[in-house]
């Protein structure tokens, strides 16, 4: 397993402050250090594994950013959705806010001026995961066991995550190949599911969260898309699915009372080789180039598969 950590250059401030300490005559000078980072603001694809953020894998462009759990996350049941991570800059910021989250002088749940991560995951499918549908139920993995970049950008990043989980079908593995370019605002996805071993056709569903129906969704199945739209401290944001649209079977929205199962969804199957293509992704009102959700559809609906 390949395993990629990108260091960040840090210096060292030093300050001296003198004081008197009434202490019998004495005086008194301390030394107090603060860290001052730097941060290379490159414009670049990029994916990056964060081993100290419990196994995060995390990937980017100039547009948008994204992360799923890794084997370490301790959430609990199937945690394999996508999040995203809101961005309005088009330098790279995912080293940056995880470091300045590790050091504690940054939250990325609070926007500082470059974005930030308002969005819930949990156990929903997020921005665009998948799962196996069976007799009315999604079953959806685990979070994944394995990774492998192809290729880190500077134009796009390829990369490959292995999960493995149970349904009633059987043991299904998928290997999930990701790609993201620059320029655009989803990534692209191609599956490779395995049943007991074997390659197989399998019913897929591909889903994304309308946080419990604070959503508005919509959909299309002459263009194969799936979206919605709502609003994190006062701005919007537009998140969807396409796919080609001969290979839909049927989309649905599907509401549930428990926390995270509401969603609406792309009812398709992998082929016979057990392939499966599919984009998904964002766009944030905060950006300043998608900014409502006819242009978010709009968007999808036109987008060059």
């Amino acid at each position: 397993m390949k395993k990629s950590l990108n260091l960040k250059t840090s210096s060292l401030l030093v300050i001296a402050t003198s004081y008197a300490v009434l202490t019998g005559c004495a005086d008194a000078t301390s030394t107090v250090v603060q860290e001052q980072n730097t941060y290379a603001k490159e414009v670049k694809a990029y994916a990056v594994y964060v081993p100290k953020r419990q196994d995060d894998f995390a990937w980017e462009n100039d547009k948008v950013a994204f992360r799923v759990y890794g084997p370490a996350a301790p959430i609990k049941g199937h945690a394999s959705g996508v999040d995203a991570w809101l961005k309005k800059v088009d330098y790279s910021i995912i080293d940056k806010w995880y470091d300045q989250a590790f050091k504690g002088t940054a939250s990325y749940h609070r926007d500082s001026g470059e974005g930030y991560d308002p969005y819930h995951v949990g156990i929903s499918r997020g921005v665009g995961g998948s799962a196996v549908w069976v007799d009315g139920k999604d079953y959806t993995a685990h979070n994944y066991k394995s990774f492998e970049i192809q290729q880190n950008g500077p134009e796009k990043v390829v990369f490959t995550l292995q999960y493995e989980w149970q349904t009633p079908l059987g043991l299904v593995n998928e290997s999930k190949t990701i790609s993201l370019s620059m320029g655009s605002n989803l990534y692209k996805v191609n599956s490779t599911f395995k049943l007991n071993g074997k390659p197989a056709s399998l019913p897929i569903a591909i889903g994304v969260t309308t946080h419990d129906e604070k959503a508005l969704v919509a959909h299309n199945k002459q263009t194969g898309r799936i979206s919605a739209w709502e609003m994190f401290d006062g701005k919007a944001l537009g998140t969807g699915a396409i796919i080609d649209p001969s290979k839909v079977q049927d989309i649905q929205h599907i509401a549930k009372q428990a926390k995270d199962e509401s969603h609406i969804w792309i009812f398709t199957k992998s082929d016979k080789d057990g392939s499966l293509e599919y984009h998904a992704g964002f766009a944030w009102e905060a950006a300043g180039e998608i900014t409502t959700r006819a242009q978010w559809q709009n968007y999808l609906d036109t987008f060059k598969k």
